[in-house]
């Protein structure tokens, strides 16, 4: 039997879809997982980004900084947090939300601080605080590129929640530990293939919501 039909038989085995184990739970915690991650992330970068997009100030620390978190690995610092601040949800929350924060921040960033100056300085010259600007002017021009490193953020962390049953948590990683331990293979397939569709179908929703709050004059011709 080919991999992809030993992963197929290892779906559709009813014993795998009931229990504490079962497919179902542990989509609901990948999902759990994703969510609060993406959450805190988006606590965090978005204000900055718009601050930073709309003053101008400290994009240098910006760049630098969202390069910078691009480059460390989740599972190292899953690790390292482990170490510090022992098992439990919260070491690899951390981690993934310095994961997720990067192409928020950019997004958001980048969206605002390309927004035509000319549509600026008319909302300034209607008499438009800069709050005002930055809310009716700056954010409704630049939420398709907001909504596209949100989408980047959320494909990338659905993708990497799996690392968290490497410190004996839940999600569909638990699979592929799991499998691993005792070399079925089927499960551990069967687990990539749930990720990769979980990860579809998170990115056709965001690409659809990205769509629907689009403003229909901004949205690319057919």
């Amino acid at each position: 039997m080919s991999f992809l039909g030993s992963a197929v038989a290892w779906l559709s085995d009813p014993g795998n879809w009931s229990g504490s184990g079962g497919i179902p739970v542990r989509l609901l915690e990948h999902l759990g997982y994703s969510g609060v991650t993406l959450a805190v992330a988006l606590a965090v970068a978005v204000p900055l980004g718009l601050w930073v997009g709309h003053t101008g100030r400290g994009s240098g620390v910006v760049v630098g900084l969202a390069g910078a978190l691009r480059a460390l690995p989740t599972l190292g610092l899953l690790t390292l947090f482990t170490l510090l601040l022992g098992l439990g949800a919260v070491p690899p929350i951390i981690a993934l939300v310095l994961l997720a924060i990067p192409p928020i921040l950019s997004g958001t960033y980048a969206g605002i601080a390309n927004v035509s100056p000319a549509l600026k300085d008319a909302g300034t010259a209607m008499g438009m605080t800069g709050a005002q600007v930055l809310a009716r002017v700056e954010l409704p021009n630049a939420l398709p590129v907001i909504l596209g490193g949100i989408r980047n953020a959320a494909l990338q962390v659905v993708a990497t929640v799996t690392v968290v049953a490497y410190i004996n948590l839940g999600g569909l990683g638990r699979y592929l530990i799991d499998g691993l331990a005792v070399r079925d293979y089927d499960r551990m397939l069967g687990s990539v293939v749930l990720v990769a569709l979980l990860a579809l179908t998170v990115d056709a929703a965001l690409a659809l919501a990205q769509r629907l709050a689009t403003s229909p004059g901004l949205r690319p011709a057919a």
